[in-house]
């Protein structure tokens, strides 16, 4: 008997240790990760803000095949919430309390385990790097007691847990991003009447390398010296491609607007006032980005072979630009018109 008092005592004087060790341990923490992601920082924004889009990139889903998830009344911005239950991965909630467009977001996660509701703050920051963003996903909180007791007994730390699954997230988060970017279509929306008319535009000749980057800064010029002069503006600027020379790489082409009536400047400006007819026309419509140009161009001429028709060497071809970088910084959504003039005598309406 005084055996087993004396093993008793032993045993109570380690609990009493114990727990006085667990108790005073800081159970104070923040996890983070930072990645740099090659997409423009509104693009990694609008990902995480919509938790709806979260069952494509967050790793816990993806650790098990059970998982059920709840959206609450809103899925992005302050007040969006989900919730989820699953056999492996317990159940939670986290909601949004906090959304800044585009630098931060700031979220309230719970999760249910044995030892009651474990809370803590989520959060995001989003850093602009030139065309990339530096985002930094980070988890901060206390450990309860039976928390702090429960990882005194396991083979790894909350932190050493908790970064691997951040930088699958992020890697994950950062090839969705890029498919999402990377999507495109090609429609030839068959032949059409273009309505022509006046327009202003400056013209310029460069290696057809050179086209992409040159194109905006002459739209932006024509577009500030209409505004400067009080020029109405119609429809959305376009290029108009006055000579393309793919053997010698070199192009002349001019970056313009239309408007409504004829306009005569100075002498010395480099802005001109043109006309266009009206004439019969195939038009491609691209949306996507700018790169997928070229296919959108193969097509059409590809089109026009099959059909018949022939394009009309003495009109220019051109580019609308309905909607693109200053509108939507994800180049998924741009959208671009080509218009390639035809031969009247062998144009035919497409149905």
């Amino acid at each position: 008997m005084k055996i087993l008092k004396y093993l008793f005592f032993l045993f109570l004087i380690f609990i009493i240790g114990a727990s006085i060790y667990i108790a005073t341990k800081d159970g104070e923490f923040q996890i983070e990760q930072q990645q740099m992601l090659a997409a423009p920082q509104e693009v990694v924004f609008n990902e995480v803000n919509d938790f709806t889009t979260w069952k494509d990139w967050e790793p816990w889903s993806q650790e098990t095949d059970d998982m059920i998830i709840n959206y609450g009344d809103k899925t992005k911005g302050e007040g969006a919430s989900y919730s989820w239950k699953s056999e492996k991965m317990g159940e939670g909630e986290i909601t949004t309390v906090k959304a800044n467009p585009y630098s931060s977001i700031d979220q309230k996660i719970s999760f249910v385990t044995p030892f009651g509701d474990s809370k803590s703050d989520i959060y995001w920051q989003f850093d602009k790097q030139g065309d990339s963003t530096l985002v930094t996903w980070g988890m901060k909180g206390e450990q309860s007691f039976m928390e702090k007791a429960a990882f005194t007994f396991q083979d790894q730390s909350l932190s050493e847990m908790m970064l691997p699954m951040f930088k699958k997230g992020l890697d994950n988060l950062q090839a969705k991003i890029k498919e999402e970017m990377e999507t495109y279509s090609v429609n030839i929306d068959g032949v059409t009447q273009h309505g022509g008319g006046y327009y202003m535009y400056i013209t310029t000749a460069s290696k057809i390398s050179q086209v992409s980057e040159r194109m905006g800064n002459m739209i932006n010029e024509v577009g500030t010296y209409m505004e400067n002069n009080n020029i109405e503006k119609i429809g959305n600027p376009f290029v108009l491609y006055n000579q393309w020379n793919e053997d010698q790489g070199t192009a002349i082409y001019s970056a313009a607007y239309f408007t409504p009536s004829e306009v005569v400047t100075p002498a010395e400006s480099n802005v001109l006032n043109g006309y266009m007819p009206k004439q019969r026309t195939l038009k491609t419509t691209l949306k996507g980005d700018y790169k997928n140009l070229k296919e959108a161009w193969d097509s059409s001429y590809a089109y026009l072979q099959k059909n018949g028709l022939k394009a009309d060497e003495n009109s220019q071809p051109f580019e609308v630009y309905v909607s693109g970088p200053e509108d939507n910084p994800n180049p998924a959504e741009w959208i671009t018109q080509i218009y390639i003039p035809i031969t009247q005598e062998n144009s035919r309406t497409n149905d």
